[in-house]
């Protein structure tokens, strides 16, 4: 499982020869990058599956031949089949834990991380070489090597190494996707790149020309990222423990950025309710670290020590349930692995026993004596119901040792219970029970409480056993969202050479270069500058110099002096280059920005699943082995028409795949299908 970085030997703008961040090398056999390379493997499977049913539609609406219906039913059924058969296999690599798990774990219960959003590559060089030259008049081959280099950031953010340094490679992209919307991507004119993402989940593809999808997409794997640093802490100490709480709780601070930031992904594995759903689960996740960090050192067999325990396993078994309860909200409950809900259970039956075990050992190994402070004790002991048992005061249960005793064996019940059920519900899942690790921990647990309840329990006692009341949860440290700076790193735009953003930017719009000659008339050019920040601005133009008769109009912006690019100068630099202007003048270049006019709608187009003769199905035809680089997709006069009828919309986006209920797996979970294109909810928009 050690992430490789590629090396090469090129040098980089420092000028030093060493590594160039590649990001992992997604052939080297690692357990993660198997597990990668099966995603990637998976998604191709299911969008040709998808393919193939969009095709069998459209001939199953277009035939009125009954034996070619009956033919093209009978593939669809078979399609299906295969499509349930593939999403099968995706909950398995969701379920594949133990791969991220740190190696010299043995004793620790395996956490969960996320699966990184996998994309297929992208070549940027047509279709920015030709906008730069159409747009900034700028020979768009010059930036071949800020292209190539953009390129290779991205193409390192798919297989990012499980460290800070991947965490940072992801971060530079994302910080460079502002920059790459505002040189390149304007609301009037399409580029004829499609960013395309699978769902991390079902494995559908989504495609958009919008660049948000790649912002929010990149904002995910940060997230998915950083559990996945957590999940390989070593939590047998320390150090490690806390590193596994910090990356958590950043998961969920991006999560939760994610969340408020892009409110209308496309991509259900992005959609709101999810999120809600993966930021419980990751501060569940640095809650239980938390819990794991108090005991490390031990846990001292004394009454307000027990108790404290007793509080902490409660409160990390609270949160696991609000996970499970959020997961078995529909339609989380149909994308969600079988897996991730079962581990919720069996954690929340694991820790709200551990409680129960706590608070028992506090009652029976622990008797009030006279050197002991009675009032702490009673406030304690207060503090740990909501209501006593039985209407009993604490005073009372601590001065008697029967009814210590009575109390302390019902949550020895409840914990035995507890456990025993945890024990059941993970042996109803077939991916849960290949980790011994956790079926170690929780029967090791279950015969500590049962042999515990055994050395308590009497004969001849033929009382009712009363039911212990639940316990109240609280902590000391509570698991936080905490925002990442990483995903506010300052970066150096690729493409500064084309100038300041704040004019040259793809909104704006000017006038092709002119060349204007300057002379000089009485130590006087006619006009004076102004421009701090850059670039410079002719203002105050004498309509009758030289230079205006020559070209130069008011409030053109100066991109040359002689062979000297002057984009980035300030007004004094300016200056110096002309102030030894000779008799014959110099040469400068300008520009002029023009009306924009009134911008063009913003069209998205987006495919979520299979549909046909849309715009989805362009996109649907090319495979990474089979279309060249570069290629341009054409539009077709049916996507045309279809964005017509639908003008109101502001985007194209399909419902994602529902439950089905027509077959049960074996562990009792619905097999989730996809839908067919006359199933598409117009209106929903996940």
């Amino acid at each position: 499982m050690t992430d490789t970085i590629l090396t090469n030997g090129i040098k980089d703008r420092a000028g030093q020869n060493g590594y160039f961040k590649k990001g992992c090398n997604p052939l080297a056999l690692t357990g993660r990058s198997k597990l990668q390379n099966e995603r990637a493997s998976l998604n191709q499977q299911i969008i040709r599956q998808m393919r193939m049913r969009a095709g069998a539609e459209n001939l199953l609406r277009a035939t009125s031949n009954n034996k070619v219906c009956d033919m093209v039913v009978l593939e669809l059924s078979y399609i299906n089949s295969n499509l349930q058969l593939l999403m099968e296999q995706l909950e398995g690599l969701n379920s594949s834990v133990e791969v991220y798990q740190n190696i010299q774990e043995t004793s620790s219960i395996p956490l969960i991380p996320l699966g990184l959003k996998e994309t297929k590559e992208m070549d940027f060089s047509v279709s920015f070489k030709d906008f730069i030259l159409e747009h900034y008049s700028e020979d768009g081959s010059s930036f071949e090597e800020e292209i190539a280099d953009l390129m290779d950031l991205r193409q390192a953010c798919r297989t990012p190494s499980r460290n800070d340094a991947g965490i940072e490679t992801l971060a530079k992209y994302f910080s460079h996707i502002p920059l790459l919307e505002s040189r390149f991507f304007s609301a009037t004119r399409q580029m004829g790149i499609f960013f395309t993402w699978y769902d991390s989940f079902t494995g559908v593809p989504v495609c958009q020309q919008n660049v948000s999808l790649e912002k929010a997409s990149i904002l995910f794997n940060i997230g998915a990222l950083y559990t996945q640093i957590g999940t390989r802490c070593n939590r047998q100490t320390g150090s490690g423990l806390q590193d596994a709480i910090t990356a958590f709780q950043k998961a969920a601070g991006v999560l939760h950025h994610l969340k408020e930031t892009f409110t209308h992904t496309p991509s259900y594995d992005m959609s709101p309710s999810m999120l809600s759903m993966l930021i419980k689960m990751m501060l569940a996740q640095a809650q239980e670290c938390l819990f794991e960090k108090i005991a490390l050192s031990g846990i001292r067999n004394e009454f307000f020590s027990l108790l404290k325990m007793a509080h902490e396993a409660a409160k990390v078994g609270d949160t696991y349930d609000q996970v499970h309860q959020s997961m078995s909200q529909t339609p989380i409950k149909d994308n969600v692995p079988f897996f991730w809900s079962t581990v919720a259970q069996v954690k929340t039956h694991h820790y709200r026993s551990l409680a129960h075990y706590f608070l028992a050992t506090a009652l029976l190994d622990h008797q009030l004596r006279p050197s002991d402070d009675e009032d702490q004790q009673e406030k304690a002991l207060s503090q740990a119901y909501d209501a006593m048992p039985d209407g009993r005061s604490p005073l009372d249960i601590l001065r008697k040792r029967e009814e210590r005793r009575r109390i302390g064996k019902a949550h020895l019940r409840r914990a035995v219970i507890g456990h025993e059920e945890g024990l059941r519900i993970h042996s109803l899942c077939r991916h849960l029970r290949k980790l011994d690790v956790l079926q170690a921990i929780l029967q090791a647990s279950h015969n500590r409480s049962l042999a515990k309840f055994n050395d308590n329990d009497r004969e001849d006692e033929f009382t009712d056993y009363m039911e212990a009341p639940d316990i109240v949860s609280k902590t000391e440290h509570k698991a936080e969202m905490e925002t990442p700076m990483a995903t506010k790193v300052k970066v150096t735009d690729f493409f500064r050479r084309l100038g300041p953003l704040s004019v040259f930017s793809a909104k704006q719009r000017w006038t092709a270069p002119r060349t204007v000659r300057l002379r000089l008339e009485d130590r006087d050019l006619g006009f004076t500058l102004r421009g701090d920040p850059a670039p410079v601005q002719v203002t105050s133009l004498d309509p009758l110099c030289p230079a205006a008769v020559d070209g130069l109009k008011e409030g053109d912006y100066i991109v040359a002096v002689g062979d000297a690019d002057c984009k980035w100068m300030v007004v004094s630099e300016v200056m110096r280059l002309l102030k030894d202007v000779n008799e014959d003048g110099i040469d400068i270049r300008v520009v002029s920005l023009m009306d924009s006019g009134l911008p063009m709608p913003t069209k998205s187009a987006t495919y979520c699943g299979g549909i046909s003769k849309t715009y989805s199905m362009i996109c649907l035809a090319f495979d990474d082995d089979k279309s060249p680089k570069g290629r341009k997709v054409t539009k077709k006069g049916s996507f045309l028409s279809w964005g017509v009828k639908n003008h109101l919309k502001s985007s194209s986006t399909l419902s994602l795949p529902t439950a089905d209920y027509s077959g049960t797996l074996p562990w009792n979970k619905p097999c989730p299908t996809f839908p067919s294109s006359s199933s598409y909810n117009d209106s929903a928009l996940y």
